[in-house]
């Protein structure tokens, strides 16, 4: 078994619950991102899946089974669960609809939830493993399982962070047992913030975003674990039957977090988004205490508490690929790697109207005085935002001789409310208005060239880099589009169920509610005045972003005389075979190697494999 684990992932092994030293974690198999067993004691890996699509959606019991979502084309299928050693692969639940999967759940007696996205309907069921579920729940709303309690009685499901039900939660015979709404204020409750749609992301004072977190694993107790939204603020909540609904107010951050429980006690592990880089504390509920953990700077893309307070996390920053870390040296599988981006990588902030905005830049090893060409990587979301951390792209372009920008734009994550809401320029336009800024700042400071700069997104960061194209012509010599959004309307009329939630509250209702915001906001409007070549990347099997809508982008680009070229892929929007995203990248390193000045001479030619997936609308 080679431990040349060179796919891209951003999650931990799952622990047996057991057993520490069994484990199960997604690695490279030929290309694809595939599931494995890791004995921590003997140190020995084997591989479970082999699919044509890749699988990355898997989990392990205390009864030392693995579980894993097999998945067709479309990226719908089921669960099915093998033993830790091996032996027959079984359906995990027989008989269960099919459909997208949305979470699974394994109490330490073997009770089993799981929900699957099937149509515009989620569907929760439950049951025993290898046998025939029951199902508990059918819904309209796009909704996710966010846990199950020791006992199997108790099932939390998680809506979208500001719907009336961010949080329900449900009897195992489908009786609604508790709802906790999340609120966004009403739009222009900022002061600063001019007239446009209302919130996208986050709320203004009064509004009051909620996170399911899960239910404590502690055998006997029935607490689950949120973070809510408060104002410019994050804090912890815990709910229980006996408790209610109790806010740790003591206890707030100014970014983003995500918690977990440790296993045995009331405490928490917090990890902390701030500024593109990460923080660990450990927050003990019943002491009212919290404790830094000590990481390196950079970025933490996963951390999870074991017993006696260790933890376990994967750490990476932009000149190291991710490596698994432990604080209390069990053995974890070897999917670190010695990777090093060359290059110089440093922070920049640029002056804006609502603040200063943070860019990761990374410049290339290269003679001589002259700038060296520059490719903003957009990200995606819009609420994420670009992290202190290993890219496979920005490594093939400083190695290539190109200078990379990533700008974490209005909108993003790791800033605060504040930052994430802000929109006053409206969907779109807010996030390129940034963009220029940070060109300008770096043009003026001589760092890159002045008249070769190009933009390359996937999915909501494609669609900036098809409205700034369009919107801001001349500034671009070169733009890279894979997944985008480029017909508003048509993308929310075919996209799925959470995704058109997402557009009604970027821009305040439907397309026939507020025609003027998707026409103001959608590249198509623009799309003859784009001048800048553009590489446009589709996939047939786009559910998020559906191939349709790009269709008919590219044909008014053809009507205009646009210069441009198109590449379809012959997947979906989430795909886990790297055979599509090397396809990708080396034919948009193509591109702009025709578009933009040759990088310095000795500049590699020849990019690393990118050990990674498409970042998500």
């Amino acid at each position: 078994m080679t431990n040349a684990y060179r796919v891209y992932v951003t999650t931990l092994p799952d622990v047996c619950p057991a057993d520490p030293r069994r484990m199960v974690f997604t690695a490279d198999s030929e290309g694809r991102c595939e599931v494995f067993t890791w004995d921590a004691g003997a140190r020995r890996a084997r591989q479970v899946t082999d699919s044509s699509e890749g699988t990355v959606h898997r989990a392990i019991d205390a009864d030392g089974y693995v579980w894993w979502f097999e998945a067709d084309a479309t990226e719908s299928g089921h669960w099915w669960f093998q033993h830790f050693d091996g032996g027959p692969r079984l359906p995990g639940l027989p008989g269960a609809p099919g459909g997208q999967p949305r979470g699974l759940a394994v109490t330490a007696d073997g009770t089993v939830a799981a929900a699957v996205a099937r149509a515009d309907r989620t569907v929760v069921v439950v049951g025993r493993r290898g046998r025939a579920p029951r199902e508990v729940l059918s819904t309209p709303k796009p909704l996710r399982l966010g846990g199950i309690t020791p006992d199997g009685t108790l099932i939390a499901l998680a809506s979208s962070a500001d719907d009336p039900a961010a949080v329900t939660v449900v009897s195992c015979d489908g009786r609604t047992v508790l709802t906790l709404p999340g609120r966004p204020a009403a739009p222009g409750a900022d002061s600063g913030a001019a007239q446009g749609p209302p919130d996208p992301a986050g709320p203004t004072p009064g509004g009051t975003r909620l996170w399911c977190q899960g239910f404590s694993p502690r055998s006997g107790r029935r607490e689950l674990l949120l973070v809510r939204a408060l104002g410019d603020g994050y804090v912890l909540e815990t709910w229980a039957p006996e408790e209610g609904l109790r806010t740790h107010d003591w206890c707030t951050f100014d970014s983003e977090i995500s918690a977990r429980w440790y296993p045995e006690t009331r405490t928490v592990l917090v990890r902390q988004d701030r500024r593109s880089r990460s923080l660990l504390y450990r927050v003990d509920l019943d002491s009212r205490r919290r404790v830094l953990v000590p990481t390196p700077a950079g970025s933490v893309l996963d951390a999870a508490p074991r017993a006696a307070g260790a933890v376990d996390y994967l750490w990476t920053d932009t000149a190291h690929a991710p490596v698994l870390r432990t604080t209390n040296g069990v053995g974890l599988p070897p999917c670190g790697s010695a990777t090093v981006v060359p290059g110089r990588h440093t922070d920049l902030w640029t002056r804006s109207y609502s603040g200063r905005v943070h860019t990761l830049l990374s410049l290339p090893e290269r003679p001589g005085s002259e700038p060296p060409p520059a490719v903003f990587l957009i990200h995606g979301g819009p609420a994420d935002h670009d992290r202190d951390a290993y890219d496979a792209t920005v490594h093939s372009l400083v190695a290539s001789g190109y200078a990379v920008a990533r700008v974490n734009y209005r909108g993003s994550t790791g800033y605060g409310p504040r930052w994430q809401r802000e929109f006053p320029a409206g969907v779109g336009h807010t996030q390129v208005e940034d963009l220029a800024a940070v060109r300008a700042d770096l043009v003026a400071r001589g760092l890159v060239a002045q008249d070769a700069s190009a933009l390359w997104g996937v999915s909501w960061g494609a669609y900036l880099v098809l409205l700034a194209l369009g919107s801001r012509p001349g500034l671009w010599q070169a733009g890279i589009a894979v997944k985008p959004v480029a017909d508003w309307v048509a993308a929310h009329r075919a996209t799925t169920p959470a995704l058109r939630a997402l557009d009604v509250r970027l821009f305040g209702g439907t397309p026939d509610e507020v025609p003027e915001r998707y026409a103001a906001s959608s590249p198509l409007t623009c799309a003859a005045a784009v001048t800048a070549p553009l590489l446009v990347v589709g996939a047939t099997r786009d559910a998020k972003c559906p191939p349709g809508q790009i269709r008919t982008y590219l044909a008014a680009l053809a009507a205009a005389d646009v210069p441009h070229e198109a590449m379809w892929l012959e997947t979906g929007h989430d795909g886990y075979d790297g055979a599509a995203h090397v396809a990708v990248l080396r034919r948009s390193l193509r591109f702009l190697r025709d578009r933009l000045p040759a990088p310095a001479p000795g500049a590699l030619t020849r990019p690393p494999a990118p050990p990674g997936g498409p970042r998500s609308r």
